[in-house]
């Protein structure tokens, strides 16, 4: 009889404590009660309600985008000043119009470079963005809220891509603070900064303290993000996505706060640098150029690459990410331009950033790609110890 008693007991109290713990998990994975005041449609507000906080604090979130994001009529609309392009982003996908346009912005100090792996027949490109965002009253640092999104277009490939949060006003535990309006994740696709998609094609957008590029040739026009939007969503390889940016006129004027260039590989272990300079006689970026199949350009900060930069404010030579690039550039070249997936992690810890008055500084996160296997392991605010691993559904 006592035996059955004690039994009963632990038994009784293994209950209690797997209640307590469910009565945990439930309270820390409970649905958002924010406001989406923009919209009404069902899907489109289970969607916005599906978003998961994957490291319960609030400081990177993972949602599975299913709305039709309408890709074909915004790259019609050519419109590339951000505040303009959510505003229509709003215009086409908002279930009730707002009365004020949404104040995005963004930028991007970042670290790339793409490598075979040392190990395998596989192809790597790994990228830390970096950008250091200040509090209200510009007294501290802040992490951003990073974003993970999934999206699965029709007709399109599927992708997996990044987004700053604070960029489009989302901070730390924004999701679920009970105040803030989450209408705005409507535009996530357009607010990527790195990713890849299905076929093993991954891009990066790096910042340049330069005039910001205005290309005026008649062809349609298309700004930083929506141009990473649509080569996730219809390039397989490096090659064509330099042929479908060579078909639109860049303009990066009013996308954030810097000029930038793009880097970016795939599966078949091509790369480049797309960056758009000054030709002699102006004073604007208007050319785009492709800097590929050398060795010494497998990796990339935040200064021109392109010799017809030297001598500008951010041409080969200068100081912004000198430091970064240096290291990138022996460790590839000690290394036989070759790492295996740890040592390409272990690279962006090295290259990692903490924050300081630099406004490129402070490392958001460090993503490294695996083109052959479209997957992405993930590190948040430099902290190597704990990864997330994603890969790109089939």
């Amino acid at each position: 009889m006592k035996n059955f008693h004690f039994h009963y007991s632990l038994l009784l109290v293994c209950s209690i404590l797997m209640a307590m713990m469910m009565s945990s998990c439930e309270s820390t994975s409970k649905e958002t009660q924010n406001p989406s005041a923009y919209i009404t449609d069902s899907e489109k507000l289970a969607m916005l309600h599906s978003m998961k906080d994957l490291d319960g604090t609030g400081r990177l979130y993972e949602i599975n985008y299913t709305a039709d994001y309408k890709l074909d009529e915004v790259l019609s609309a050519g419109l590339t000043e951000t505040t303009k392009l959510f505003g229509y982003v709003a215009y086409l996908l908002y279930d009730i119009k707002p009365s004020a346009s949404a104040n995005v912005q963004y930028d991007a100090g970042c670290s790339c470079f793409a490598v075979p792996d040392s190990k395998t027949s596989k192809y790597l490109m790994g990228r830390n963005y970096d950008y250091r965002h200040f509090n209200a009253d510009k007294t501290s640092y802040v992490p951003t809220s990073a974003i993970l999104v999934h999206t699965a277009p029709q007709g399109g490939k599927k992708s997996i891509s990044m987004v700053d949060g604070l960029n489009m006003g989302y901070g730390k535990g924004f999701y679920t603070d009970g105040n803030t309006d989450l209408s705005l994740l409507m535009g996530l696709p357009y607010a990527a900064l790195d990713g890849i998609n299905e076929d093993g094609f991954a891009i990066g957008v790096l910042a340049l303290t330069e005039k910001q590029t205005n290309q005026q040739t008649g062809k349609p026009r298309i700004g930083t993000t929506v141009a990473i939007r649509m080569l996730l969503d219809r390039a397989s390889t490096v090659k064509e996505a330099i042929k479908m940016l060579s078909e639109y006129d860049m303009d990066m004027r009013g996308s954030g706060r810097s000029n930038y260039h793009y880097f970016m590989a795939d599966a078949t272990g091509d790369y480049a640098i797309v960056e758009y300079t000054i030709p002699k006689g102006d004073s604007v970026p208007r050319v785009m150029e492709v800097f590929t199949g050398n060795d010494t350009l497998r990796c990339v900060t935040n200064f021109y690459v392109s010799p017809t930069m030297i001598g500008t404010t951010d041409g080969w030579g200068s100081s912004h990410g000198k430091d970064r690039y240096e290291t990138l550039r022996s460790t590839l070249f000690t290394n036989n331009y070759s790492l295996d997936e740890d040592q390409a992690m272990d690279l962006l810890e090295a290259v990692s950033q903490a924050p300081t008055e630099e406004l490129t500084s402070q490392t958001q996160w460090s993503s490294l790609y695996n083109l052959t296997e479209k997957t992405l392991r993930l590190t948040i605010l430099r902290e190597y110890a704990k990864e997330y691993k994603f890969k790109v559904s089939k």
